[in-house]
């Protein structure tokens, strides 16, 4: 089989239409494996109703660990912590950092740092084919490094069942989960909106995706709800010489398919499903031109 490409769908924040957009592209698109690298919020899933068919658990940071055989209670510990994470009678998992200090400092060798559970990755099988998504817990660290193992898990199972395409549901923003999302992708679509902190953002996820090296094209979800600042999207998307793959009206069905668990272009055939059918096809073209 020829080399797998993968796309990664982004947007500025969350509710732009992001999920919205990839899973429609999920029951569209022919031959390809689903995965949801939005570890800290993943809801993919919800829409596409994959059978979870292996799972692992996923070792973050290292955090502390007291044997408290071995501990004396001098408090050596708590005086030396800058971040209030260890007492001599209490730890907070959450806000170690790792730093090692309270190891360095125990002269009673109580301490120790060791990686700790904080998530879960999934692979499985959907109505729409393979997938893999994840789950961090709430406030956990290590985000982007499991990103970068269930894009590998998606890449096993595409190589696996000889499909020759990745759908990937991005992380909104900046941060390292995005990043470690877009790397070394095919194509990189940003879901944007006419809002003023909507053209923001996409201007700034624009330069993070030339900062690649990227293709990227740019989906425009809601459309008419500021024809001013759309014409504003469609100047710098042409002064920067990006395609724009579909303009996607407000539509209240949208809401309707979210609430039926179910992909838009599957729920009904409005206005927002018609457009997000014509998107597909573009990025289809587009994709085949890489």
């Amino acid at each position: 089989m020829s080399e797998v490409k993968q796309i990664t769908i982004v947007s500025g924040k969350g509710g732009t239409g992001k999920t919205t957009t990839v899973a429609s592209f999920a029951a569209l698109a022919q031959d390809k494996v689903m995965v949801d690298c939005d570890v800290d919020a993943s809801n993919l899933y919800l829409l596409l109703h994959p059978n979870d068919t292996d799972s692992g658990e996923f070792l973050g940071a290292k955090v502390a660990v007291r044997d408290w055989a071995k501990c004396t209670r001098c408090g050596e510990c708590e005086r030396r912590c800058r971040f209030d994470a260890i007492t001599v009678d209490s730890f907070d998992e959450l806000a170690c950092e790792g730093c090692g200090m309270c190891v360095v400092a125990c002269p009673a060798g109580a301490l120790t740092l060791e990686p700790v559970v904080v998530g879960t990755w999934f692979t499985g099988t959907s109505a729409y084919g393979p997938m893999a998504h994840a789950r961090l817990l709430p406030a956990a660290e290590s985000s982007g490094r499991l990103v970068t193992l269930v894009r590998q898990k998606a890449e096993n199972l595409a190589y696996e069942s000889e499909l020759p395409l990745i759908i990937i549901d991005g992380p909104p923003g900046l941060g390292c989960t995005t990043t470690a999302a877009l790397t070394e992708t095919d194509l990189a679509i940003v879901v944007t909106e006419p809002s003023l902190s909507g053209i923001h953002d996409m201007e700034r996820q624009v330069e993070l995706i030339d900062h690649f090296g990227l293709k990227a094209a740019v989906v425009i979800n809601k459309f008419d709800i500021n024809m001013e600042n759309t014409q504003r999207l469609r100047a710098w998307c042409s002064s920067r010489g990006l395609p724009i793959l579909g303009e996607i009206a407000w539509d209240p069905q949208v809401t309707d398919a979210l609430a039926a668990k179910r992909p838009l272009v599957e729920h009904n055939d409005g206005p927002a499903a018609q457009a997000m059918r014509q998107t597909w096809e573009r990025a289809a073209q587009l994709i085949g031109t890489l």
